[in-house]
């Protein structure tokens, strides 16, 4: 990523109009860098192929979340949001089923919809965090929280741990590589 501009909502939506209504110059900025919108950012890059994946990614994403019942899906849109605006610049796509979120390859936090008719939303570094509010999950250093209705969603709580997601981190990228052994990441 070569610039993230720092421009208000409604600098961003005039962009977005002018450039539609330019036609084929759609994905150029007038200084010839290219857009992708992310929540309330404006990020530059100078790849096209590089756009077209991020918004397959994010249509993934919201395909994810619009198959869902209605009130399944207003919990995957509020974790989707909250997620996208802590980690912004993360990589996100559906892995193993769900919405994934990842760190330069490494998997930070995700979410799925289960059979009990609830979301389970996972931090694979979780159980480091201390927190009271996630549970052990597996047999590594995962925890999460399950939520049946959009409500039982604590934002203040959900923010406090995406935030220490960036910071504590086990490497799961290369577990495989040290066939199953985790190493805490110096961030």
């Amino acid at each position: 990523m070569e610039k993230i501009w720092a421009l208000s909502d409604d600098e961003v939506d005039f962009y977005f109009a002018e450039l539609f209504k330019q036609g084929g110059a759609q994905n150029e900025l007038p200084s010839g860098q290219f857009w992708i919108r992310r929540y309330s950012k404006l990020i530059a890059t100078g790849s096209s192929g590089f756009i077209n994946l991020i918004q397959s990614m994010e249509k993934d994403i919201r395909a994810y979340n619009k198959a869902q019942s209605t009130s399944l899906k207003k919990i995957c849109d509020v974790l989707a949001k909250e997620i996208d605006q802590v980690l912004g610049g993360a990589e996100s796509k559906i892995w193993h089923g769900g919405p994934v979120w990842f760190i330069e390859g490494n998997p930070i936090v995700g979410y799925w919809v289960r059979k009990s008719g609830s979301v389970q939303l996972l931090f694979w570094s979780g159980q480091s965090f201390d927190e009271p509010g996630l549970k052990a999950e597996g047999k590594f250093k995962a925890a999460e929280a399950q939520y049946t209705d959009v409500g039982e969603i604590k934002v203040t709580h959900l923010r406090r741990w995406l935030k220490k997601s960036k910071k504590i981190q086990w490497d799961y990228k290369n577990i495989v590589k040290r066939r199953g052994v985790l190493k805490k990441l110096e961030i």
